[in-house]
């Protein structure tokens, strides 16, 4: 009978037909096999198109000229009006309205005190001063006047003023009548009654607070406030029911803008 032919052992295969791999140690067992399995959650990088990043880059440089001609309209909007309020100046030469404080009576000026109660005041006065206009095509339009006399930071009196219009080259004569009565605390006792034991006088300034319109020519403002102090007063305590009249020579009054910017005032 002739040889058949020997044949090497087949290695042995996978389930799905597949060979499997030979062990690197010579065993017939092999290794276990690695899964690449699937991860759902897993975020997929998608290049972006050259169009989107045109569109953006188109985006940013459209942006960036908006707030160049914005800040360039702005600045030539203040430029504008800077030239214009210069010519203004030069053409009308403004000036403030300027006050002055011609008569002051203390009719009553009376300061109680005692162990029992707190110090009283009992004031009254009565102001006399003129607002003058120097400008020549400027009108001032004022609106009623708050005022308040004061002693060293203590209030010795208050009134009001009405409203009024200051025409060009103009003076106005007002007069006020300010009162008051109040209890004072330890610290107003006390310098109120070093200013009264003063042989010179005890020192009044007179403040006042309001608000002016202004037109000039065709052109009108809105209402700006003001505050007057009108300081260098010097008062005496009146004798009996005849008032005393308080020293005015040394008086000046100087005029501020009120400006206010949400809850300041400047």
């Amino acid at each position: 009978m002739a040889d058949q032919p020997s044949f090497p052992p087949s290695k042995p295969t996978n389930p799905n037909g597949t060979a499997a791999p030979a062990a690197a140690n010579g065993s017939s067992n092999p290794g276990p096999v690695k899964s690449h399995l699937y991860n759902p959650n897993r975020q997929v990088s998608r290049p972006q198109s050259y169009h989107h990043r045109r569109q953006r880059s188109h985006c940013r440089f459209s942006c960036c000229c908006c707030c160049f001609w914005s800040i360039l309209v702005l600045l030539a909007l203040l430029l504008l009006a800077a030239i214009v309020g210069a010519a203004l100046y030069v053409l009308y030469r403004p000036h403030r309205p300027q006050f002055s404080i011609t008569n002051l009576r203390i009719a009553k000026m009376n300061l109680t005190t005692s162990p029992d109660s707190p110090s009283h005041l009992t004031t009254l006065l009565n102001l006399t001063l003129i607002a003058k206009n120097p400008n020549n095509h400027l009108v001032f339009f004022y609106g009623p006047f708050s005022v308040t006399a004061f002693s060293d930071n203590v209030p010795i009196g208050n009134g009001s003023l009405p409203a009024f219009t200051s025409n060009q080259n103009n003076q106005t004569s007002l007069r006020a009548v300010l009162s008051d009565a109040q209890d004072l605390d330890t610290d107003a006792l006390t310098t109120l009654r070093s200013n009264l034991k003063k042989k010179k006088g005890f020192p009044v300034m007179i403040q006042m607070d309001t608000k002016v319109k202004l037109k000039m020519e065709w052109l009108k403002s809105k209402k700006v406030g003001i505050r007057v102090e009108c300081d260098g007063i010097r008062g005496m305590i009146p004798s009996g029911k005849t008032p005393s009249v308080a020293s005015v020579t040394d008086s000046e009054c100087k005029v501020d803008l009120r400006i206010k910017i949400w809850k300041f005032s400047f």
